[in-house]
């Protein structure tokens, strides 16, 4: 097997010519992943095929945010490596579509009630709640579920001891683990008092918190079953993916004379423009400024879980894809300054290890998810206590992380040449190898940690060709994946992959 510490072109060239009875000889015979010709048949095949991830998805299950975006991407790509306006063609027709999904535009509302020109998003990630009534039908007690997938979960009071105690049991459909709570009250004063005794039995395996909708009186809830309900949540992350390629879009027409002289153009610039400044507004209140510095935290008592805590890295390194890009469409200095803050803030992450590549954490380490902390601090209301997330970050989010990097440094707005030099070894060095049957495929982790990669994250490599220019191998191994497996498009970021690979063959010639 050739290990991380050996990779390099030879290893690369006898790791896949080694594999002919596998998949490169079905490869040799297929596509080519570098040719315009294999994005556009996959790109087609793609959309005829109706696969999650169509711009006419609504984002309620992140379709828009993990599928849409990466072809939007693709768009971007392809047209930047073979400067045919057909791509941004292609882009008008998605962009337009993915727009009229906003949420102002499908008059549908986040949890706090506001229709905002973003795209909300629900099941599988946000907290799921349940309101149980007493037996007049007034709401008493209200239970919620931070774990994914909450809507699949259910919350079942049974008999208590006696007609004012009540038993509950939060149960999720998905993997049944299950939390009880016997012989609850809902008597403030009580030992037994319901909204207290869940809390303090957190962490269960269903992460139920309460909260008591008492106006008087301490009556139970009624016997039976509510399920829970996954609440509309509008995340920075989904926001800055979706947004990214339509600011892009925004700067190539206004820094190209040619496309800014078509009137056409140059109105679909000003109007994406517009919108992806008003969907990054969405999260001006999430916005949060050290000295020297930028990140985004969630609010406190946004129905998700770590509500109160940093976003993670890449959630808001996302958003700041968006921010460079408006930054260099206009010129406006408010955007710049936020992205070159999320930049230190970022840098300040960074560790070098022994390959003389960046390593990182997935949560930031100076947040209080990384670190931890403890229901008595009050950080959270749905993840009332944490014991320390330090893991490090794996290759796919990492590839967001490194996108921005390589953004803002082509826009002035952070990093340096040697900056982009160690991520690429992050890459090289850290991620890339093969199995134990000779194949490429890549490790979990920046840090080459992690085990062998599932096809879930090396399929992910293509997106590192933003930093490709700075160590071959990085191209030629994401390259040899798809190669090896003559991989076909099955979602969105397939077809992204591919034109990453088309972008940077175009570079290096």
């Amino acid at each position: 097997m050739v290990t991380r510490r050996q990779f390099g072109l030879g290893a690369l060239a006898m790791g896949v010519l080694g594999t002919a009875q596998t998949g490169t000889a079905r490869a040799s015979a297929g596509h080519d992943y570098t040719a315009r010709e294999t994005f556009d048949l996959f790109e087609r095949t793609f959309h005829e095929s109706g696969a999650v991830g169509q711009p006419t998805d609504n984002n309620e299950h992140g379709g828009l945010a993990w599928g849409q975006s990466y072809v939007l991407a693709g768009f971007i790509r392809m047209y930047e490596a073979y400067r045919d306006t057909h791509y941004l063609d292609r882009l008008v027709t998605n962009i337009d579509l993915v727009l009229g999904n906003r949420d102002s535009e499908r008059d549908v509302s986040d949890y706090r009630g506001e229709s905002l020109p973003a795209w909300r998003a629900m099941h599988p990630y946000t907290v799921g709640i349940a309101e149980l009534k007493d037996s007049t039908g007034r709401p008493v007690l209200e239970v919620r579920s931070s774990l994914s997938y909450a809507d699949l979960t259910t919350a079942t009071v049974l008999a208590g001891s006696t007609e004012d105690r009540f038993t509950l049991e939060v149960r999720s459909g998905r993997n049944d683990a299950v939390a009880t709570f016997t012989d609850l009250s809902m008597d403030p004063g009580s030992p037994d008092y319901a909204v207290r005794k869940i809390l303090d039995a957190y962490p269960t395996p269903t992460q139920v918190t309460a909260r008591d909708l008492h106006e008087e009186g301490t009556a139970p809830p009624i016997q039976g079953a509510t399920p829970l309900v996954s609440q509309p949540v509008i995340f920075a992350v989904h926001t800055g993916m979706i947004t990214y390629p339509i600011a892009s879009f925004a700067r190539i027409v206004m820094r190209t004379p040619k496309l800014h002289a078509d009137p056409r153009y140059r109105a679909k610039a000003a109007e994406y423009l517009d919108a992806a400044k008003a969907a990054a507004a969405v999260h001006d209140r999430e916005w949060r400024q050290s000295d020297d510095g930028g990140h985004l935290s969630w609010v406190k008592g946004t129905p998700l879980a770590y509500d109160g805590t940093e976003m993670p890295t890449n959630q808001f390194l996302a958003l700041g894809l968006t921010y460079a890009e408006i930054a260099a469409a206009t010129g406006d200095p408010a955007y710049a300054e936020r992205a070159r803050r999320m930049a230190r803030t970022f840098a300040r992450e960074l560790k070098t290890d022994a390959n003389d590549a960046y390593t990182w954490s997935y949560w930031p380490s100076f947040g209080a998810t990384y670190r931890g902390f403890a229901a008595t601090e009050g950080i959270s209301e749905f993840t009332p206590s944490g014991r320390g997330a330090k893991q490090i970050e794996d290759l796919s989010h990492g590839a967001i992380d490194a996108e921005f990097a390589a953004l803002a440094f082509r826009h002035g707005l952070g990093f340096k040449g040697a900056d982009m030099a160690r991520f690429a070894r992050t890459y090289s060095k850290n991620m890339a190898t093969t199995d134990p049957d000779g194949v490429p495929t890549t490790f979990l982790r920046v840090d080459g940690t992690g085990g062998l990669a599932s096809s879930g994250q090396y399929l992910q490599a293509p997106r590192w060709m933003a930093v490709a220019q700075w160590d071959r191998v990085v191209f030629d191994h994401a390259k040899s994946i798809y190669e090896a497996r003559a991989t076909e498009p099955s979602q969105g970021s397939h077809i992204a992959g591919v034109a990453y690979l088309n972008w940077q063959a175009r570079r290096q010639e």
